[in-house]
């Protein structure tokens, strides 16, 4: 990735002005998707500054995230690892998810060729 390009977080927009839940990087040509995202957290504290002019601007607390590409970890780290990384974010191991998606595709597979 080159020092120059920042990625930009987008989400799709319906017809209805609504967005996807889940967000796209477009990825230039010339680029690879990001390895590792920083996103900063920001919440209100309840609290108010004066600003440049005295009026009260809310104060707000600002925490830095890391957010790292599963792939890569999954081509990197071995399978045991790899399911502790899972474990720790609340997911069920890498065999047993993909055994229940298989099955979630299996069923769906099933019901468009039954039609």
């Amino acid at each position: 990735m080159s020092d120059n390009w920042i990625p930009e977080i987008l989400y799709e927009e319906d017809e209805t002005g609504g967005s996807s839940a889940i967000p796209f990087i477009m990825v230039p040509d010339n680029e690879t998707m990001p390895r590792l995202l920083y996103i900063f957290e920001s919440r209100d504290t309840g609290e108010f500054e004066p600003g440049n002019e005295g009026e009260e601007l809310p104060v707000v607390q600002w925490d830095l995230h890391q957010y790292a590409d599963m792939a890569i970890l999954k081509s990197s780290l071995e399978p045991t690892v790899y399911d502790i990384v899972r474990d720790v974010l609340g997911l069920e191991p890498l065999v047993s998810a993909a055994k229940k998606g298989k099955e979630i595709t299996d069923s769906v597979n099933r019901s468009v060729n039954s039609n």
